[in-house]
């Protein structure tokens, strides 16, 4: 959920990239993919660079099946190939699997030009989940196809790059994620008009995020949701004495989160889960289940708790010291993950 954030002066890079990031997910969308691509803009930005969005803003775009708030693109390759052409990118990214994504994977591909990808979304289960039908392997096969070019497919942890070399991906890399400690922290005052302990749910509503293995939890307090997605009315109805919010931007996200006294993230199949960073540097500890994304995230550290009762893991949260979590946090700095991502570019 994006939020504006101050930047200090940096020193001028030696070698000025023109960047080109090619993204499906844009906003109006609010997700972890395009606060990633948000921040990782501004960061390059700030170093130096010039950096250029090819998104579905502006074009012509269709819902996507089950899932109609998120727009894709229609036949972008020829507007794409003009972009390409006027702005001559001394680096390509390309984020996501849709309609722009394949169309500058072709022109990429047939033009010779070097390019790099990332794997944000667990699509064989995200497919899995909608149409039970579709094998996995027949996904897996799509992703090699769509990545097997670049000169490397980025991956958010490393139990992501193992995963994907297992499915014989071999140019996976490291593009790790962090947290704006300055955006997200601790406010003292921050409160909920709800009866305590609060547990709060920020992400997606839809049904690869397994929310209402949260919701059906036995637990004293209030349950928050927050965000929106195709399952929101459905488990409104389903858990009507939950508080669903909708999505929360900029501070009003911030003294949510800050309002809240345990984190839950029941997802087992996010490729890392940026809110939990968002949560532990507003001093929020998390409770999840002991599978990728969580682990990466929180490991063995004092800050959360991973069991596969997900509701002994909310309540074990609740003594966990708000500081730790603020520590740990600070540790996570967002400038490190993007120049990690530029040691990935081809051209640098």
């Amino acid at each position: 959920m994006a939020v504006e954030r101050p930047r200090a002066a940096v020193p001028e890079p030696a070698r000025p990239l023109r960047l080109l990031i090619v993204t499906d997910a844009w906003a109006p969308q609010v997700n972890g993919v395009v606060r990633t691509l948000e921040i990782l803009g501004r960061d390059l930005a700030a170093m130096g660079h010039e950096v250029r969005y090819a998104t579905p803003e502006g074009r012509f775009t269709v819902g996507l099946p089950t899932y109609p708030e998120i727009r894709l693109a229609l036949l972008p390759r020829k507007s794409l190939e003009r972009m390409i052409a006027e702005f001559r990118p001394t680096a390509i990214h390309i984020a996501t699997e849709g309609p722009l994504g394949w169309s500058a994977r072709a022109i990429c591909v047939k033009q010779k030009i070097p390019f790099t990808t990332s794997f944000h979304t667990r699509f064989p289960e995200y497919v899995r989940a909608r149409f039970p039908l579709i094998p996995e392997r027949m996904v897996y096969r799509w992703l090699r196809r769509f990545h097997g070019p670049a000169t490397a497919m980025m991956v958010a942890t490393p139990t992501l790059q193992r995963e994907m070399r297992a499915h014989g991906f071999t140019n996976v890399r490291i593009w790790s994620r962090g947290v704006d400690v300055d955006v997200f922290h601790p406010i003292a005052d921050a409160a909920l008009p709800f009866p305590k302990p609060i547990w709060l749910y920020v992400g997606r509503v839809a049904v690869e995020k397994n929310i209402e293995a949260f919701l059906a939890l036995d637990l004293s307090g209030t349950k928050v949701v927050i965000g929106d997605g195709p399952a929101r009315a459905q488990l409104e109805r389903k858990y009507p004495a939950a508080q669903f919010l909708g999505p929360r931007v900029g501070h009003d996200l911030v003294r949510h989160y800050a309002a809240s006294d345990v984190f839950v993230f029941p997802s087992r199949t996010d490729t890392f889960g940026l809110v939990m960073l968002e949560a532990l540097a507003c001093g929020v500890p998390v409770a999840a289940f002991p599978v990728p994304g969580p682990l990466d995230v929180i490991g063995d550290a004092p800050v959360g708790v991973l069991d596969e009762d997900l509701g002994v893991a909310c309540r074990r949260a609740l003594a966990i010291p708000r500081d730790a979590c603020r520590a740990f946090a600070l540790t996570r700095s967002w400038r490190a993950c993007t120049e990690q991502f530029l040691s990935n570019l081809p051209s640098v």
